[in-house]
């Protein structure tokens, strides 16, 4: 049992071979190395499917068209459509969540997941069929839902392991393991589409295999053999009480809450605002390349470049990114606190939109987005989990993958309308794109520091309750 200290009466046995090399990342105590490697490689797995179907995402959409649009207005539209999709499916995974027990939900919402890979491998452009007009938008929404709940739900499964205390100090290695798994899987994407080894089409098909060893791992996590000193398993998520709070009335509930979903509204406008000036300039140098080197079909060479390109750049963001969770994530959190974690980021992206907005060129836009993008997938995926560890389970499972699905593609959906309004009407330049960023950045920094004002009251509230 946790005594008040947040130390466990198992602290006092000899730590193994394994938690000894883990205590090089963090604070790793006895009983404790099991569970946390079987969370590493869980959230491994399912960040290496990801980066199997990420570049394939980027390449197919590049391939639509809609009259009286560009391809980078095309492309904000559709994550615009990410959120109104979402609010279906927020609604349905509530009322799945009080159906089905932690293991099962994981399990029975993976194999979901895996079936529609299939469906998607098979109507791919160029592969069994001719292109399917807006099958790249039906995928880019399909992906979307993708990364924010199958990533969101695992997060919180691992939050709701543990106590708070063993939380802050794990969470920050188990980290790694994801960081690990995007770099992983698009080292194997870059390296195998690059070679020819490994053709766009057949990465969907190859994410199956990692999606089924979160199943297995998942399972095993249950297990009380495993679990040591993480918290008793529950018997279920679900709850025999038929007057549950849904997602949005415990949202609101709590000042943290709501700051956490206006930064997490901020800092997706702000980053996808970015992204959709990178991709804007990929796609007019591929078609440049195309004049050049007398291309025949272009559509093909198109979404070969683009998905290659991706592949090789995000491989570079995940190295960086792995760096400075291995390094960096677990000493900030130690010496710094939440707050130093939770701040990193937006000052980031303040430098960022800076320099872009002073240096539009190429090389600049790919660097700061490198720097951007890791220090998001490394100190501030570290943040965002341990921000859950003081809130109960029902607000975790509930809440936790409504903000960070829902909410993250309202983010894309006011970048949408930055990038029709901002070329339509303004014909914004890219320095004017990063002006906006800027005084949005600001916005966000104020509610960053909402956010650690009520994550230290929570703390300290829970702290007593311990005591």
């Amino acid at each position: 049992m946790p005594h008040s200290d947040g130390h466990t009466a198992a602290d006092t046995r000899t730590p193994t071979s394994i938690e000894r090399v883990l205590r090089i990342f963090t604070d790793v105590r006895p009983g404790e190395g099991r569970i946390a490697l079987l969370m590493f490689f869980n959230v491994l797995l399912i960040l290496c499917a990801y980066y199997f179907m990420k570049p394939v995402r980027e390449g197919w959409i590049s391939l639509e068209e809609i009259k009286g649009y560009s391809k980078m207005e095309v492309k904000a539209l559709t994550n615009f459509g990410q959120s109104m999709v979402l609010v279906l499916v927020v609604w349905g995974y509530g009322k799945l969540v009080n159906l089905y027990t932690r293991s099962a939900l994981i399990t029975r919402s993976t194999l979901f997941c895996m079936s529609n890979l299939v469906l998607f491998w098979l109507i791919q452009p160029g592969f069994l069929m001719p292109h399917i007009p807006y099958s790249g938008i039906l995928y880019y929404l399909w992906v979307g839902m993708f990364g924010g709940f199958m990533v969101a739900q695992i997060w919180a499964y691992i939050a709701d392991l543990f106590v708070d205390e063993q939380g802050r100090r794990l969470m920050p290695m188990i980290a790694i393991g994801a960081t690990s798994g995007a770099v992983i899987g698009s080292w194997i994407v870059s390296s195998l589409t690059k070679s020819g080894v490994l053709a766009s089409q057949d990465l969907l098909l190859a994410s199956l295999v990692p999606l089924l060893g979160t199943i297995f791992l998942s399972r095993m996590a249950d297990d009380g053999r495993w679990r040591s000193l993480s918290k008793p398993r529950q018997d279920g998520v679900k709850s025999d009480k038929v007057n549950h709070k849904q997602a949005f009335e415990l949202l609101k509930s709590h000042p943290l809450l709501l700051a956490t979903t206006v930064v997490t509204l901020l800092f997706n406008w702000v980053n996808t605002n970015g992204e959709n000036i990178l991709f804007h300039v990929i796609v007019q140098h591929a078609q440049e390349l195309m004049v050049q080197q007398e291309v025949v079909n272009k559509s093909i060479f198109l979404k070969e470049f683009t998905t290659t390109f991706y592949g090789d750049f995000f491989f570079w963001v995940n190295i960086f990114a792995l760096f400075l969770q291995a390094i960096v994530a677990s000493r900030l959190l130690k010496f710094g606190g939440f707050g130093a974690i939770l701040m990193l980021l937006p000052v980031i992206a303040l430098s960022t939109n800076i320099a872009i907005g002073l240096i539009p060129a190429l090389a600049m836009i790919k660097f700061m987005k490198i720097v951007e993008n890791a220090t998001d997938y490394s100190i501030n995926n570290t943040a965002k989990h341990v921000l859950w560890l003081p809130l109960d389970s029902e607000t975790k499972y509930k809440v936790k993958p409504t903000i960070d699905s829902l909410f993250m593609r309202f983010g894309d959906g006011l970048a949408a309308v930055t990038a029709i309004v901002g070329t339509q009407y303004l014909a914004l330049s890219v320095t004017g794109y990063c002006t906006l960023n800027v005084v949005l950045v600001l916005i966000w920094i104020g509610f960053g520091f909402v956010m650690i004002r009520e994550h230290r009251k929570l703390t300290e509230n829970v702290m007593v309750k311990v005591a």
